[in-house]
């Protein structure tokens, strides 16, 4: 959801670097931006905190849920019954986004059916567009499925699920550094409350 834009002001802005994303667990992205081998973590990490490490808030994101356009629920409201009755694709993914949605399921004692487990948002519009499972996904990646596969369409999860908010987390020994400060930059005047696309 990032890259694009990042992509677009880097053509731009520094025609010359080049962009790495890489996919880490929580104990590689504490010592890659120990280390200065990753220069920013940007998304949901609630484990960078303390004195080590500095933060600031991009915007706040909600959940949605998916499912193929002629899905038998497609075309009333999901309702919590019709939620746990069908199975689901869940993401168990290096992102910890997931894990406010999976918490939240649990507190509130929904079980619902995890026919698929997959480490890939990206595998999800196919296996949703030939199967009648659900999918719970943070809507940026909702909107951008619907967006790009005809065969996909949203529902309003049947639950007041909780947002989240996305961050930018940098290492305190690069808090001065030029490269990391103009990257932090880039990012924060791309994606904050007020350039947020994606709908609410």
């Amino acid at each position: 959801m990032f890259l694009p834009r990042l992509l677009q002001a880097f053509a731009a802005q520094a025609p010359n670097a080049n962009l790495r994303s890489v996919s880490a667990s929580h104990g590689d992205v504490e010592r890659g931006l120990e280390a200065g081998e990753i220069d920013l973590a940007v998304g949901y990490f609630p484990d960078l905190r303390g004195n080590n490490f500095f933060q600031q808030r991009l915007f706040s994101h909600r959940f949605i849920c998916l499912m193929r356009r002629d899905h038998p629920f497609a075309k009333a409201p999901l309702t919590i019954e019709r939620f746990c009755e069908y199975g689901h694709a869940v993401v168990r993914a290096e992102g910890r986004s997931q894990e406010v949605l999976e918490n939240f399921l649990d507190k509130e004692r929904v079980r619902r059916r995890a026919v698929l487990e997959t480490p890939h948002f990206m595998s999800l519009s196919f296996i949703l567009s030939r199967t009648d499972l659900i999918a719970t996904v943070p809507h940026a990646i909702g909107f951008a499925y619907v967006a790009e596969h005809a065969s996909i369409t949203l529902a309003e999860p049947p639950l007041a699920l909780p947002r989240f908010d996305l961050k930018q987390h940098w290492h305190r020994k690069f808090h001065n550094d030029p490269r990391t400060m103009w990257l932090r930059g880039v990012v924060a005047s791309l994606f904050n409350d007020a350039l947020d696309e994606w709908p609410k």
